[in-house]
């Protein structure tokens, strides 16, 4: 199922690396959240996404928004991508249960390869505001095709000029009930 805007976006509290938990409850963004679920270490799009990110974060920052990322891999694979990435400044998570998974609404998958978890989410990316609703949300099935990241940070700043609302927050059974009851 996928979270749609403007609804409260859901309980997520995973370990971080660095020590402790990161809970979304706890977070208190200027102006957003960008929440980015990555497959894991097995991924080397996520490797460069992530490098792109890291890249970014000065960016973001002006922008009001705070970062964070994680996945579903243990903290071993982790720790690889903490070491062997060039993201030493991203808030990185791990452990994520595929029930969390689910509860986003991200795809999973199955390992095809070798170095593959068994299981994974697909990737994620989320804008939160700062009541925790969201605000915009896109979802992958497969490693390719993510938003740019520099055209996030971009959009945001048309966000914050604007005060842009969110958008698409009627199912489309919403919109035909609505659409009937205007039509007579």
């Amino acid at each position: 199922m996928k979270l749609i805007p403007k609804d409260k976006a859901p309980s997520l509290t995973v370990p971080r690396m660095g020590g402790g938990n990161w809970s979304l409850a706890n977070q208190r963004p200027e102006t957003f959240l960008l929440l980015i679920f990555y497959r894991g270490h097995h991924c080397p799009i996520c490797k460069t996404y992530l490098e792109k990110l890291n890249d970014l974060l000065g960016d973001a920052s002006k922008q009001g928004i705070t970062v964070f990322v994680a996945s579903g891999d243990t903290e071993e694979r982790a720790r690889k991508s903490w070491d062997e990435w060039k993201i030493d400044d991203i808030d990185l998570g791990y452990g994520m249960t595929v029930a969390q998974m689910d509860e986003w609404g991200l795809y999973i998958s199955s390992a095809i390869a070798e170095e593959e978890p068994s299981v994974f989410g697909e990737p994620g990316l989320f804008l939160i505001k700062p009541d925790h609703t969201i605000y915009y949300g896109a979802y992958n099935s497969m490693p390719m095709g993510r938003p740019n990241i520099n055209e996030v940070i971009e959009f945001v700043k048309f966000i914050r000029k604007e005060d842009y609302p969110a958008r698409g927050e009627k199912s489309i059974e919403t919109k035909l009930e609505g659409s009937l009851a205007i039509s007579n």
